[in-house]
């Protein structure tokens, strides 16, 4: 944990992507950038924090200024019920009044290893660099029950450090191939908030919390950026078991 580091904890999972929806908001609306490039993850808490966004903020955010990307994706054509993209389209894209070409989804049905490059070459030609890293103005991560974000897996902390901007990742369980960000580029953003909810988190977040030495074999807890702020927004059921 790093001094950069700050904890939020909600009473609910709803209150949560409330906070969220509204920091984006004031975010993208105070931003003197003409564009914000945000990049998003899978998962139920941000369906909620999509839904949040169309019921309370489909008018007031300057969606023609956002960029949207994604962290990760499953490699799955864009209309599979598996893919981050169909649920983020579904929700969110198409209940808002927002240019498609601001839309980059990283295409799951291509060959995984040419995608993770072509990825990669559409982030470096859209974004500014620091150090040579491509910068997101945000990145909404996400934490698995084995203590894995984006598609970086316990097992895969190579992917961490990797000079690459994107590479290809492998479930342990399912052998299901991804598309992800590297921790470097993950660490590089000028913002990073993480969105956990839920009792089955809180073993997790408790290791990560505290630095307890299991936490160095789980990838979530190398996320620390180093120029920008990482939020933990979370639920108390997540939060639970934290000293």
């Amino acid at each position: 944990m790093t001094s950069s580091t700050e904890v939020q904890i909600y009473s609910k999972p709803g209150k949560v992507a409330k906070r969220v929806a509204k920091q984006i908001l004031k975010l993208t609306e105070e931003s003197a950038q003409p564009q914000f490039d945000i990049a998003l993850s899978g998962g139920s808490t941000p369906k909620k924090l999509f839904k949040l966004l169309v019921e309370k903020h489909k008018d007031s955010i300057p969606w023609e200024r956002i960029r949207f990307w994604w962290g990760d994706e499953r490699c799955v054509p864009p209309d599979d019920e598996k893919s981050n993209f169909k649920m983020a389209n579904e929700i969110l894209f198409s209940k808002v009044d927002i240019p498609q070409n601001n839309i980059h989804r990283i295409k799951g049905e291509n060959n995984p290893e040419e995608e993770a490059i072509r990825y990669s070459e559409e982030i470096a030609e859209n974004l500014n660099l620091r150090h040579g890293i491509p910068v997101f103005d945000m990145i909404i991560l996400g934490l698995g029950e084995d203590g894995h974000t984006a598609s970086i897996f316990p097992g895969q902390l190579d992917l961490i450090e990797d000079e690459r901007t994107c590479a290809v990742s492998e479930h342990p369980l399912t052998g299901q191939k991804r598309v992800t960000l590297t921790g470097k580029v993950i660490n590089n953003a000028s913002r990073i908030f993480f969105l956990v909810t839920g009792a089955n988190k809180a073993l997790r977040i408790s290791e990560i919390m505290n630095d307890d030495e299991a936490a160095k074999l789980l990838p979530a807890y190398f996320i620390s950026p180093e120029n920008g702020q990482l939020i933990w927004y979370m639920d108390e059921a997540a939060s639970s078991q934290i000293e």
